[in-house]
C-alpha cells in the first residue's frame, strides 16, 4: 500500500461501564453500554467503515464493547487485545498506531478517556463541517466515534497530521 494512500484512524470509545466492586479493569459494561454498542456497530457499518485491523483495550468494558458492535459490520477484521491501551497516555497511543503494519488502510482502536479524545483532538489538524466542535462540545461520552483521515505512512502519525472528518456520540 502507498504512502499516499489515504488512512482513517477510528476511535471508539467503551460503552457505559457498571460500577461494581471489582478492579478498574474488570468493570462489565451497565445495561446502557449493552445497548449503546450495537448502535455504535451500526454508525460504523452505515459509515463504510470496515477497518482492516482493531486494537481494543484488555479491559472488560471495551472487549464487551467490541464483542457487541463488531456484529454489526459486514465483515470481522482482525482484531488484538493490546494491554498497553489500557490507561493508555497520548503518546503511548500515538506509538501504538506508529507499528501498525503497512498494509493496513483502516485502523480502528477501542479505548478510554481521557486517551481517546486527546488522541482526536492532537491528531486533528483540521475538521471537515462542524465535527471538531461537535466533539468538543460533547466531551467524547461513551460510545462515541472519531473518524481522522491522514495521507502518508503510519509511522508518520504526529499531531496535527490528520483531518477529523467525522465525529458521533450516541445521545448527543
Amino acid at each position: 500500500m502507498s504512502v499516499d494512500t489515504p488512512h482513517r484512524i477510528v476511535l471508539l470509545r467503551h460503552a457505559k461501564a457498571d460500577w461494581p466492586e471489582v478492579s478498574d479493569h474488570d468493570r462489565p459494561l451497565a445495561e446502557r453500554g449493552r445497548a449503546d454498542a450495537p448502535v455504535a456497530g451500526r454508525r460504523l457499518a452505515a459509515a463504510g467503515i470496515v477497518p482492516d485491523l482493531a486494537l481494543c483495550s484488555s479491559a472488560v468494558r471495551t472487549r464487551e464493547t467490541w464483542k457487541l458492535a463488531v456484529h454489526e459490520l459486514p465483515q470481522r477484521p482482525r482484531t488484538v487485545y493490546e494491554e498497553r491501551m489500557y490507561e493508555a497516555s497520548l503518546g503511548e497511543l500515538i506509538a501504538l498506531v506508529n507499528e501498525t503494519p503497512g498494509d493496513v488502510a483502516d485502523l480502528l482502536l477501542i479505548g478510554h478517556n481521557p486517551g481517546m479524545h486527546a488522541m482526536a483532538d492532537a491528531l486533528a489538524g483540521g475538521a471537515e463541517g462542524d465535527a471538531l466542535s461537535r466533539m468538543n462540545r460533547s466531551g467524547f461520552p461513551t460510545s462515541s466515534i472519531a473518524v481522522l483521515s491522514f495521507n502518508g505512512s503510519w509511522k508518520s502519525v504526529e499531531h496535527g497530521v490528520a483531518t477529523l472528518v467525522d465525529f458521533w456520540a450516541p445521545h448527543a
